[in-house]
């Protein structure tokens, strides 16, 4: 697992840049240009469990989905950050993409400390240090195992629910 920490006011561009709006409709086309214009590396060294941490107001701007599912058709574990602009919390929702507000942790995290994160128990560990937050709820949780809120609703829908 790897971690990668961003700062402050990280909007959609920078997470996928505008220009490939509506050339780049798949996860697979999106993939490549991820924080093209922030962390060329990002896409290319971006594993399945890695973390992301990052500052106040990540995924402000438009309302671009592609970030979101990028980041989850990659496997990103989760984002854990200081805040969220409203719209990509929801998109990440949407997309069954983990997103936790700790910001202690985000602040003691060091390029190099080991890491490790406990969703259902609610805790980040960095180096030393063990931060806490709110657990997800349970429909947050199913619609994550569902692989977002599209395939959820429609399972939900079979079962007669």
């Amino acid at each position: 697992m790897k971690v990668w920490k961003y700062g402050d006011d990280i909007n959609t561009d920078m997470l996928f840049p505008g220009k490939y709006t509506y050339s780049c409709g798949t996860a697979e086309e999106i993939i490549p240009h991820l924080f093209e214009d922030l962390d060329p590396d990002f896409s290319k060294a971006v594993s399945s469990g890695d973390l992301l941490f990052v500052g106040k107001n990540f995924g402000c701007g438009s309302s671009r989905e592609q970030p979101v599912l990028g980041l989850r058709a990659v496997g990103v574990a989760a984002i854990i950050g200081k805040g969220f602009a409203r719209i990509f919390y929801r998109a990440a929702i949407n997309q069954g993409l983990v997103l936790v507000e700790c910001p202690e942790a985000v602040d003691a995290y060091e390029p190099g400390d080991k890491v490790s994160f406990d969703l259902e128990g609610g805790t980040v560990k960095v180096g030393d240090g063990v931060f806490t937050f709110p657990r997800l709820p349970p429909e947050i949780l199913a619609i994550r195992d569902a692989g977002g809120l599209l395939p959820y609703t429609i399972d939900k829908l079979r079962e007669g629910r």
